[in-house]
C-alpha cells in the first residue's frame, strides 16, 4: 500500500506512532519548519508543499494569500500525481490539510482526515472520505454541527504516545544553553493574535523568575520590540519546545492541542491562555488534564498554585487510538462516497468565521 501524509510539525508528531507500525510505502508532504526531520526516517519520498502564513505584524491581502495557497496546491498535485498513491492522510487544522485534501480530490485519491480541533476545523474536511475524532462526543458534534456523514471515533490522541517516548535534551543542558536556572516558558501559538501580544507581555513582565519566550507563530523581532524587561529572553522562532518545556518550572501558552498534549504528558505545571478560542477541544482537554485555563489579562497570580497535569488516561487511550487508526488505514474502503460536500463546507466556513 502506498500512502501520502500531509503534515505540519504537530500533526507529524501525531502520525509517527502510526507510521512506526504501518506496513506501507510512505510519501511525506511537509508543511513548515522541522517536519522533514521528523518524517524522514519513515518516508521513501518527501516533498515540501509550502509553509504557514505566520502571525506577525505584517498582513497580506486576501488576494495574495489566495495566490500563495493556489501555488502550494499546484505544488502538492505535482508531488503526488502519478505516484500510485492509494490514500492521502491529513491531521490538524492548518494549510497542510487544505492543500492536501484539495490536491487529493483533484486527483481522485481517497482521503482520511484525523480531526482533533473539532470546533475550528479546516473547511476542506468536508471533502474527506473519512474523518476521525478522539471521542464519541466529538463524533456526534461533527455530525450534528457540520453534517459530516462518515465519521469514526478512534477514542484518543495518538500524539500522546509520541510525546511519551520523545528523546529530550538534558535539563542542565537547556539551562546552560539559555543561561537560566529556574525559569518560566511562554509559548506564543495559534490561539493568540498580534493585538493580544502587548497585553500578554505586560503580564509576563510581572513574573519574578526569568522568562523564555518561544515566539513560535510570531516574528521574533516583532516580539522583542514589545519587551522591555531584562528578565525576558525571546528565543528563535524554531526551537526544541518540548525539551525547554520539560526543563521549565512552569509553562504559559497560547496554543492548541499539540502543546496541551505535550504539557500534559511531560507533567509540566501550566497555564493555557484562553486567547480568542473560548470554545476549543484543547481547552476541554487542558481542563481534563488539570491544566489551568485563564484569561490573558489575569494569570500571573496563579503561577504559584499550579498542579502537575495527570496524563494517565490520555496515554492509555492513545494506544487504543493508534491500534484503531492502523486498522482503519489497512482496511480502508476506497469505494466509500460519504463526503459531507458543499453543505458541510458552508457550515464549517460559517463556524470558522467566529475565529477570524
Amino acid at each position: 500500500m502506498k500512502i501520502a501524509f500531509a503534515a505540519e510539525i504537530t500533526p507529524a508528531r501525531t502520525l509517527i506512532p502510526i507510521l512506526e507500525k504501518l506496513n506501507a510505502d510512505i510519501v511525506g508532504l511537509t508543511h513548515g519548519n522541522g517536519v522533514k526531520e521528523i518524517l524522514e526516517p519513515y518516508c521513501s519520498e518527501i516533498y515540501c508543499i509550502g509553509h504557514g502564513r505566520g502571525l506577525n505584524a505584517q498582513k497580506r491581502s486576501n488576494f495574495h494569500i489566495g495566490y500563495l495557497v493556489m501555488k502550494d496546491i499546484i505544488q502538492t498535485v505535482q508531488a503526488i500525481r502519478g505516484k500510485g498513491i492509494e490514500l492521502l492522510i491529513t491531521c490538524g487544522n492548518a494549510g497542510d490539510v487544505r492543500k492536501g485534501l484539495v490536491a487529493a480530490n483533484l486527483l481522485k485519491i481517497p482521503t482520511l482526515h484525523i480531526e482533533q480541533d473539532i470546533y475550528n476545523p479546516i473547511e476542506m474536511i468536508a471533502f474527506a472520505n473519512l474523518v476521525t475524532t478522539p471521542s464519541q462526543q466529538y463524533k456526534e458534534y461533527l455530525h450534528s454541527q457540520y453534517a459530516l456523514k462518515n465519521v469514526k471515533n478512534i477514542q484518543g490522541y495518538p500524539m500522546a504516545s509520541f510525546v511519551n517516548k520523545m528523546e529530550l535534551m538534558d535539563e542542565k543542558r537547556v539551562q546552560d544553553l539559555y543561561d537560566v536556572d529556574d525559569f518560566i516558558l511562554v509559548v506564543l501559538g495559534g490561539d493568540l493574535k498580534s493585538e493580544n501580544l502587548l497585553k500578554l507581555i505586560k503580564q509576563v513582565e510581572k513574573v519574578e523568575l526569568p522568562v523564555l519566550i518561544a515566539p513560535f507563530r510570531f516574528n521574533k523581532d516583532y516580539v522583542k520590540r514589545l519587551t522591555v524587561s531584562p528578565n525576558i529572553k525571546v528565543l528563535d522562532g524554531f526551537v526544541d519546545v518540548p525539551s525547554i518545556m520539560n526543563a521549565s518550572k512552569s509553562l504559559i501558552y497560547g496554543a492548541g492541542m499539540g502543546i496541551t498534549i505535550e504539557a500534559g504528558v511531560l507533567g509540566v505545571p501550566s497555564i493555557k491562555l484562553e486567547g480568542f478560542h473560548h470554545k476549543h477541544a484543547s481547552i476541554e482537554l487542558a481542563r481534563e488534564l488539570g491544566i489551568l485555563v485563564a484569561p490573558i489579562d489575569n494569570f500571573v497570580s496563579q503561577l504559584n498554585y499550579l498542579k502537575t497535569p495527570n496524563a494517565q488516561k490520555i496515554l492509555k487511550n492513545s494506544k487504543l487510538s493508534i491500534k484503531t487508526l492502523i486498522n482503519i488505514i489497512e482496511n480502508f474502503d476506497t469505494n466509500t462516497n460519504s463526503k459531507g460536500g458543499y453543505n458541510s463546507l458552508k457550515k464549517i466556513w460559517d463556524a470558522r468565521s467566529k475565529f477570524r
